[in-house]
């Protein structure tokens, strides 16, 4: 029998604020990571400050934002009116305290719980709050979310605005680092949705003057069948095309200029008004699924009062535009009727979205039989399949707070999956293991999804069929050897994923596991050693000829050892595509048939074992 713990008066604690936000980050600001995905605490961590300075520029005050990042310490400065001085304090470090409860100060604000600073603040192992309003300026610093300085209110030259400083504790963003691709783009964002705004990143200038209209443009990956549309009305803005080339829908949706990247009811409302406004123009009862089938689309709704379905506010879930205000549905429905005056004055827009839906009907019902099959061989073979080693916990789960962590590693072979699967956590990590080297998916049509096992079981167990609302792993991983038939199998998985599934790609859930390359250990320490120059340290720091072991393949690795690569100390290099990279030129040049144009970059670029030698000399 277990033993009774006893339970009483001293069982029931209080935490103060920041002791609470340490032990339970996960509720401020979703999961921690280590700064390889968008979504990793220390990138909440930095918009948690911009939406206050978005929100002094939203209600006229400040036309600037400066951001700064080098050696892991944050730097963010606006022109706003600047915190009130006697409150500098209060509003950094005492939960619930904050403007945004008053609606006549910040209306249609992101920010409404008075948690975002003070997150920042208690996960960060220094940070500094300076306002300055009218000539006069207050400082504090705090240490994990102690006062440390509680500096005297000072005259000062400097213009009005907040400038808050802080470093990313380091025992709780274990090996963090900030990735400049995945800051970018957070700031493009708060600048397509601000026309009017500049932001400063690193001294580098960010501003659109055409809002969502720019957003497509810059993030379009292929050709379109229709110029873009771009519509604004009160509190709304939509821009619109169909790409030429992928097979899924594409969304960029925001609410008072928060990315909600899982979607809403807002979301949910256009892709139900946009079916309806074009089955009314087209005066037939078209498939939904035909009507939306390879849309783009970006959508940004100003709310009262949004409600969240989470303090990171991935997710919008109110039904109502505001308080007493039309639903969201009736709201977007009613904005949808300018697609319809606009397809009526552009009738050669019109025709060209006709054709693009015929085409889908089209390929749909030629896949439909085919589809059927492959479902119900993915069903029979998802029950006994021994390829998939499936884990508890998965994106979908929205109310397990470590959804976010739910991966899927992509092996080759069976050694390298067996060792990942005795290593990993249950709970979070599965392992798909493949047969052998992939098919080149380049050029080929989705019909081979279907066709091919293979790739018919990678969609199943990633539940991407019908779109991404229900894709089943927030990270994608492909683990593979660091030879030359690894980074192939590499290059033909990111083939499939860019051929049929763009948007695990754009949306940065493709990853590439690093292993180490290297281990050497004397009877005391074990290092292990993901570059050349890592093992040089090591070989320094522990001296007297230390044992160097070189992992050729992932199935050398024990076990024991994995765990030591694929558990908090994981190193994870995302998949990054570059703005206005067009995928099909990409794909065309490395997957396609050898064409002059890769011949001679390689002729040119060829290192013989001569030239190699002579700079390992130099």
């Amino acid at each position: 029998m277990a033993e009774k713990v006893k339970y009483n008066e001293d069982s029931i604690k209080s935490l103060d604020w920041k002791d609470h936000i340490r032990l339970r980050p996960g509720m401020y600001i979703g999961k921690l990571g280590d700064g390889s995905s968008a979504d990793d605490g220390i990138y909440i961590l930095l918009k948690e400050v911009i939406d206050n300075s978005i929100d002094e520029f939203v209600m006229g005050n400040g036309r600037s934002i400066e951001v700064q990042i080098k050696d892991g310490t944050v730097r963010i400065r606006d022109y706003g009116r600047g915190i009130p001085l006697g409150k500098v304090i209060d509003c950094v470090s005492k939960i619930n305290t904050g403007a945004k409860y008053d609606s006549e100060a910040f209306k249609k604000s992101v920010g409404l719980n008075g948690v975002g600073t003070k997150a920042v603040n208690a996960l960060s192992s220094w940070f500094r709050v300076q306002s300055v309003r009218e000539g006069k300026s207050k400082v504090a610093e705090f240490k994990r979310g102690e006062l440390m300085l509680d500096d005297k209110i000072k005259n000062t030259d400097e213009n009005d605005g907040t400038i808050i400083s802080f470093i990313p504790d380091d025992t709780v963003f274990l090996n963090y680092h900030y990735v400049n691709e995945y800051v970018e783009k957070m700031l493009w964002n708060y600048a397509y949705l601000n026309t009017g705004l500049t932001l400063w990143y690193n001294g580098n200038k960010i501003k659109s003057d055409n809002g969502l209209l720019d957003l497509l443009q810059k993030n379009l990956s292929g050709p379109i069948v229709y110029p873009i549309i771009h519509l604004r009305g009160n509190d709304v803005e939509l821009a619109m095309t169909h790409s030429d080339q992928q097979y899924v829908e594409d969304y960029y949706s925001f609410v008072n200029g928060q990315h909600t990247t899982q979607g809403g009811t807002h979301q949910a409302a256009f892709r139900e008004a946009v079916v309806k406004v074009l089955r009314d123009f087209y005066k037939k009862d078209y498939e939904a699924v035909d009507l939306r089938t390879s849309i783009v689309a970006a959508i940004s709704v100003k709310v009262l009062e949004p409600v969240f379905e989470s303090q990171t506010k991935t997710k919008l879930g109110s039904q109502d535009v505001g308080p007493n205000g039309p639903s969201m549905r009736a709201f977007l429905a009613d904005f949808l009727k300018e697609l319809d005056n606009y397809l009526h004055k552009n009738p050669e827009t019109a025709d060209a979205l006709h054709r693009k839906i015929l085409q889908s009907e089209r390929e749909r019902k030629e896949l439909s039989g085919i589809q059927k099959l492959a479902r119900d061989r993915a069903k029979k073979a998802n029950l006994h399949n021994k390829k998939l080693r499936d884990c508890r916990v998965h994106l979908t789960d929205l109310k397990d707070e470590r959804r976010l962590n739910s991966t899927l590693f992509i092996t080759e072979g069976d050694s390298a999956s067996g060792s990942i699967t005795k290593a990993r956590d249950v709970n979070t990590q599965a392992v798909f293991s493949l047969k052998g080297k992939p098919l080149n998916a380049f050029g080929l049509t989705k019909k081979v999804v279907y066709e091919n096992e293979e790739f018919n079981l990678i969609q199943a167990a990633l539940d991407i069929d019908d779109g991404m609302e229900n894709l089943r792993y927030n990270n994608i991983v492909i683990a593979t050897d660091a030879d030359v038939d690894g980074m192939h199998i590499r290059l033909l998985l990111l083939t499939f994923f860019l051929q049929f599934f763009p948007d695990l790609v754009k949306k940065g859930h493709i990853k590439i596991l690093q292993t180490p390359l290297f281990r050497v250990r004397n009877k005391k320490e074990t290092i292990y050693c993901y570059s050349e120059d890592e093992r040089r340290k090591a070989i320094q720091k522990l001296g007297a000829k230390p044992e160097i072991t070189r992992f050729k393949g992932l199935g050398e690795i024990s076990p024991d050892e994995f765990k030591n690569f694929i558990g908090k100390d994981i190193r994870l290099e995302p998949v990054l595509l570059s703005s206005g990279g067009m995928i099909g030129e990409l794909l065309s040049y490395y997957m396609g048939k050898n064409t002059d144009e890769r011949q001679k970059f390689i002729i040119s670029n060829l290192r013989v074992e001569r030239d190699l030698a002579e700079d390992a000399v130099v």
